[in-house]
């Protein structure tokens, strides 16, 4: 029963959690955009997508820890320490060899908090649609 719950979720879980860490790419770029030479980075979100739900709950996931063999058995689908950051080509060179544009990384941020925010519903209402099959 556990598996098919967490089977549903677990495309979710996977978008949810590389939205965050997209997240923290363009705020990192955000941070440096006055640091002399420093390269802005990101990562293609639906490959990354893809190849984390393909992975499953194999290869290089994470798993809890648990003490006692009756303790549910989980794993995470997305080692997000993991994904393949590359780096942007901006449209115009700077002098100082920064790569960071803060018009686009502007618009990739309130673009992707927009898609995480959306996550979120979809989650929230997958999980109130599950807690109604479950009420008598």
């Amino acid at each position: 029963m556990i598996d098919k719950l967490d089977a549903s979720l677990r495309f979710n879980q996977a978008a949810l959690s590389l939205r965050a860490r997209r997240q923290d790419v363009i705020a990192s770029n955000i941070a440096n955009a006055d640091t002399p030479g420093y390269k802005a980075r990101d990562f293609d979100f639906g490959s990354e997508l893809r190849r984390a739900v393909e992975q499953g709950g194999s290869g290089n996931s994470l798993t809890l820890a648990t003490s006692s063999a009756r303790h549910v058995h989980s794993t995470s689908i997305v080692p997000t320490s993991e994904v393949d950051l590359r780096y942007r080509t901006p449209a115009q060179s700077s002098i100082d060899g920064n790569t960071v544009e803060m018009d686009a990384e502007r618009a990739n941020f309130a673009d992707n908090a927009v898609r995480y925010e959306a996550g979120l519903t979809v989650v929230s209402a997958k999980i109130k649609s599950l807690l109604a099959a479950l009420q008598p």
